[in-house]
């Protein structure tokens, strides 16, 4: 099943949050932290202006992004855990 957002939203699937920290010790479920990084699944066709037109979107399909930790909407489709979230939720892109 495809999820197509509406206007200035996005979809997100969020990465899996880290299993170790940085000097090995494995984290319980309940230490781990909500992800905040993602990849951009799918994207609106832009925010609806006062003129008529669209505004447009500056993330894309495959952008890797940063995001709010507790922003948007979590989903699930086909047992995949996703979010959907307005663009000006988004913090940054990452190259």
């Amino acid at each position: 099943m495809a999820i197509r957002p509406l206007d200035d939203r996005v979809v997100i699937e969020p990465l899996e949050a880290e299993e170790k920290t940085k000097g090995g010790i494995v984290l319980p479920d309940a230490a781990k932290e909500k992800p905040t990084k993602g990849k951009v699944i799918s994207v609106g066709d832009g925010k609806l202006l006062d003129s008529g037109k669209r505004a447009a979107m500056l993330v894309k399909k495959g952008d890797m992004v940063l995001y709010g930790k507790y922003a948007g909407t979590e989903i699930t489709v086909d047992k995949k855990d996703y979010l959907i979230l307005k663009e000006n939720d988004i913090l940054a892109k990452i190259d």
